[in-house]
């Protein structure tokens, strides 16, 4: 079946997902998108500061340079690996392209006779026109995915190999803010910018791929409408997609809506309240305070993202308060840096019990799910302690 596989992407991408339905094995009750809970990842491309650099940051600002201690594996690694379904990607505007190729503190440890690591720019890829993937300008610079472009194309490898997996939530956060005592001034992202951001997604991904606002609306004339009188899609008919969520408030959230009522031909999903016309999807980050807030989101029909821990704070202390909270929430996507644990801490991590990928919802689920892998449709793995 793999030449068909592949020859149905090759010449009719948007058939794939009903192929695939074909290939997976029928749950009966078919489960809603919504229906789910998977694990994601925080600055999923982030690395740790190289050794110099974070003796420097420690003599500075000791609790800021703890909370950069944390590294992620390589994007197709943590969907292969760990089964991460939701990544998230720090963007910035580089137009004219080079503002982010020298980082102040690796150009400082150089001037100190230090080793200042590899060089970001390896390449030249900074040097480029285009988004880039950088948590800190200066200071906290290191990524496995070095370009917005890099990153979903490394996604999208991962999808093209594994075409039955549910959904990746693709959450990214747009970053115009300059840091005081830090060189790089970002470019604000205007107009111009943010349509690049929807731009740069269509160069990788095809809309067929993509899960996008205006497909959950259909007929509807708003997402809210839509979410309230026929909800998210089976799982069935969006298998082997993307979806991304725009992680901003504010105002660049609201530039990014501008002209676009409900979203109406944008990409990515957004935070509104939930009386707007583009409500569907959340950002909550604090599950403990938020827990009700977040519940009443999942049994009125929406999905919403939270965190599980946040500045290795909960690894640190082998803290599990909150990513209890977090996974009974309902919350349908769980991020956390933890997908395994940093034994350099504790034995902390964020996984399923029973080890599934995707698993039954705790509030919006079908009990009779509860002991399978709703990604393969399969009896859950041995259950496992976090």
């Amino acid at each position: 079946m793999k030449w068909l596989e592949k020859l149905c992407y090759a010449q009719w991408p948007g058939v794939v997902g009903v192929f695939l339905t074909l290939a997976t094995p029928a749950l009966g009750n078919e489960p809603r998108l919504n229906q789910l809970q998977v694990i994601g990842s925080h600055n999923s491309y982030h690395r740790a500061p190289e050794k110099a650099v974070w003796e420097m940051l420690v003599s500075r600002n000791p609790q800021r340079a703890q909370s950069l201690d944390y590294t992620h594996r390589p994007l197709a690694e943590q969907f292969g690996k760990l089964g991460i379904r939701q990544v998230e990607l720090d963007v910035y505007a580089d137009p004219k392209g080079g503002l982010f190729a020298k980082p102040a503190a690796r150009a400082i440890v150089q001037t100190q006779g230090k080793d200042p690591g590899e060089d970001p720019d390896s390449g030249g890829v900074l040097g480029k026109s285009g988004l880039k993937i950088v948590h800190v300008p200066d200071i906290d610079y290191r990524t496995t995915a070095p370009t917005f472009v890099d990153a979903l194309e490394q996604i999208r490898a991962w999808s093209a190999a594994n075409r039955r997996h549910v959904p990746i939530l693709i959450l990214v956060e747009l970053k115009e803010d300059a840091l005081p005592g830090l060189p790089t001034r970002p470019v604000p992202f205007g107009k111009d910018e943010i349509d690049s951001v929807d731009a740069e997604i269509l160069s990788v991904f095809q809309r067929s791929q993509i899960l996008t606002p205006d497909r959950v609306r259909g007929t509807f004339a708003s997402l809210l409408e839509s979410i309230k009188s026929q909800g998210w899609p089976a799982l069935q008919d969006v298998r082997g997609m993307v979806m991304f969520a725009l992680d901003n408030e504010g105002e660049i959230r609201d530039r990014y809506l501008q002209d676009h009522v409900a979203l109406k031909g944008r990409l990515m999903f957004a935070t509104v309240a939930p009386d707007d016309p583009a409500a569907a999807w959340f950002k909550v980050n604090d599950p403990i305070r938020s827990y009700d807030r977040i519940q009443k989101l999942v049994k009125e029909g929406f999905m919403v993202r939270t965190r599980a821990d946040a500045d290795t704070v909960q690894s640190r202390k082998n803290d599990p308060t909150q990513r209890e909270k977090a996974l009974a929430s309902g919350a349908q996507f769980v991020s956390t840096d933890y997908a395994e644990p940093d034994r350099r801490f504790s034995d902390y991590s964020v996984r399923f019990p029973a080890g599934q990928v995707a698993r039954s919802n705790p509030i919006s689920g079908d009990p009779a799910w509860s002991d399978l892998d709703l990604e393969t449709g399969k009896p859950a793995p041995v259950p496992r302690k976090n």
